[in-house]
Order: structure tokens, then sequence, then C-alpha cells
């Protein structure tokens, strides 16, 4: 009777621990604190939701964060760095010359920026690490990659298949360095300095394509520039506010095109749009292009269908620095459009920048809804890529 009593009893422990099984496997096991179904992870939702997901948990103070990329001193983390990205939560980090000695310093570096803006500074994502390596006279790696040609050299070859070549090659080095993003290609028709592929803008379009095309495949976030194109500017905005004199056609039919091209051709989540700080008055006429609702608004979100992140340049140029408190210029950007703002250089500068904005969003001057939109943005871009 014992010996039966046993061998029943150990037949109905294994039938439970069966069942058990068929039910956990089925996705149908009960939380014990929901009495529902368990919890999917993360791998289970979509791009959208775990955005969605992510921006719940974030305060105020930390979107507003995401909306701004600085520039750093020195080649190491010390206690101004870490307070930077501790305290306003800044979303991306632009390298210079200043912050390149050899690649293990680089690579060092980079690992304890991101350490620093995930654990310190709570960062819900990585940060875009950036730098500009167009090639030419605009390198900031020399050190430590081999530098590019310029654009003009490569458009010179008469082949577009040579900028993708040198795309994917620029990636495959930046990358080792812990670098995800190179504000290139140069879109603009004709620049000076050897910046530009051609004066041609469907040579221009077809080796931007191309350029585009290989920096994608090694997973590379790229940045066309400077929107809605430069070429045709006298004055360096590096040291004032000038103008672009040209007309809406001659815009529509020659410097906008490569931009135009790529938003038709390219997914959003791979690139960014940088802005210039020129007046375009066949657009704008009283505001530069970084400041315009009718330039990143109407004609690049609107008109062109771009989808993804627009960018600043740099606003510490003399183009706005001279003529607008900095508080004031991140506001004027995000409200005409911008997502992200640049600030490269000073600290108090950055910290202006972002006060101002924060001040505008508690204020009401800039709404949560338009501070979602650009972090949902920024934050697509980060999960996609980083």
């Amino acid at each position: 009777m014992n010996k039966s009593r046993f061998a029943v009893l150990g037949l109905a422990l294994l039938v439970l621990v069966l069942a058990a099984g068929v039910i956990y496997g089925s996705g149908w096991i009960m939380n014990a604190t929901t009495n529902g179904p368990a919890e999917s992870d993360d791998s289970e939702l979509t791009l959208d939701q775990r955005v969605d997901e992510m921006m719940e948990g974030m305060s105020t103070t930390e979107k507003v964060g995401q909306l701004v990329m600085i520039g750093v001193h020195g080649t190491e983390m010390d206690e101004d760095i870490r307070t930077q990205l501790r305290q306003f939560h800044f979303g991306g980090v632009i390298l210079f010359d200043r912050n390149i000695k050899s690649t293990e310093q680089v690579q060092a570096f980079v690992q304890s920026l991101q350490d620093t803006a995930q654990g310190e500074g709570r960062e819900p994502a990585p940060l875009f690490i950036g730098i500009d390596e167009e090639g030419g006279q605009v390198v900031r790696a020399r050190s430590v990659i081999a530098p590019p040609p310029s654009q003009h050299e490569v458009g010179l070859v008469g082949k577009p298949e040579s900028a993708r070549r040198w795309a994917t090659r620029t990636s495959a080095q930046l990358k080792r360095l812990g670098i995800n993003v190179n504000f290139a290609p140069v879109a603009d028709i004709g620049s000076g300095k050897g910046r530009s592929y051609s004066d041609d803008p469907q040579v221009v379009a077809d080796f931007v394509a191309a350029a585009a095309d290989g920096y994608t495949q090694r997973g590379m976030i790229y940045a066309l520039k400077h929107f809605p194109g430069i070429g045709r500017g006298q004055v360096d905005s590096h040291d004032e506010l000038s103008s672009i004199k040209a007309s809406r056609s001659e815009l529509e039919q020659s410097d906008l095109v490569p931009f135009q091209q790529a938003i038709e051709q390219q997914s959003a989540e791979n690139y960014f749009i940088l802005v210039s700080h020129y007046i375009y008055p066949a657009l704008d006429k009283d505001h530069p292009a970084s400041q315009s609702h009718a330039v990143m608004t109407d004609l690049l979100r609107q008109e062109l269908g771009y989808e993804g992140v627009i960018i600043t340049d740099d606003m510490e140029m003399g183009a706005l620095a001279k003529h607008k408190p900095y508080r004031q210029m991140g506001v004027d950007a995000i409200l005409a459009g911008a997502d992200m703002v640049m600030m490269c250089h000073e600290y108090q500068h950055q910290q202006d920048v972002y006060m101002g904005i924060l001040e505008a969003v508690k204020s009401g001057k800039i709404s949560e809804e338009r501070l979602d939109e650009s972090v949902r943005r920024v934050l697509k871009m980060k999960l996609t890529h980083l």
C-alpha cells in the first residue's frame, strides 16, 4: 500500500510540473501582484513603444538636456565635465582636436563620458558622441585616424562610389574610438575650401547619397549640412550674420536638391540635418535659418517631409552670439523647429541655453507637447543606433 501510494503521489506531482511548464511556455503564467499575464520584456515592444516607455520615466529637466549637444575641454574626465553631464543631462558631446591625443586616450575618454552620463547623469540612452570628420581642411582626429581627402577631391574622381568608400572607411575608424556621429557629408553646392563635391547640384546629390549609403552600411549616424545650403555665402557665419540672396526658385533648383533627394531616399532615423545661421530673405527675411520657423518647420518639415532630428550649427558662432542672449537663442531655435541646439565651447553658455529652454517649458512658452516631440525624435535615433 505504501509503495502504491507513493507512486500515485509521484505521478500526480509529475503531472502538475508538466502542466505548469505548458502554462508557462504558453505565456499564461499569472503574475502574483497583478493577477494577470506576466509583463512582456522590451524585446516585444515596438521602437515607438520603447521610446514612450522611456519618456514616461523622464523628468522635465532630463528631457530638456536631450535637446542640447555640447563641447567639452580636456582629454579626460574632470569635475567640470562631470557637473555638466550630471546636472544638466546633456544629450550629446562633440569632440575637437583639443580632446584628442591618442587612440587609447579617446576610447577611455568616450567611455568615461558615457559612464558618467548614464550613471550619475541618469541619461536614459547613450550619448551622441560626434565629430567633424569631413576631410580636407575639416578633420579633427588627424593624430589617430587617416584623414579623408576633401570632398572636392573626392568629387573630382567623378564616381560617387568613391564617396561611399571613404564614408565606410572613416566610419569604421571613428566607431573604434567610440564615436557614433560624424557631422558629414557637406551637402552644399560649390562651397569654398574644398568642402563641396561639386558646383553641380545633381552631382552633389549623387555623391551625398553614396556617402550616406556608406555611413549607413557601417551603422554610423551622419549629418547633412548646412541646410538650406551655404555655398553662396560670402561672410563666414563664425564671424558675423549675413544673408544669402537667392530667389526661392534658385534655391529649389540648386541648393535644396541634395537635401531633397536625401530626404526622399534615406531613412530619417539614420541622419541629422544641420541648419545654418545664414538669413535667406527668399524664405525668411527676418531670422537666420537656425531661428526660422519658415525654414525649419514650414520648408524642411512640412514641404520636404523630413521626419528626423534637426540640429543647429554651433550657436556660439558670431552670427548668433553677437546678436542674441544665449538664454533666448536656444528657446527661439526650439520654437522654430529645431530638435537639438549645439553649444561647442563655453560651459556657462551651455548652461545658459539649457536654463533658457527649461524656463520656457516651465512657463508654458514651450509646451510640453513641443518638448516631447523633439525628445521623442532624439531617443528614437538613439535607440535605433546606440
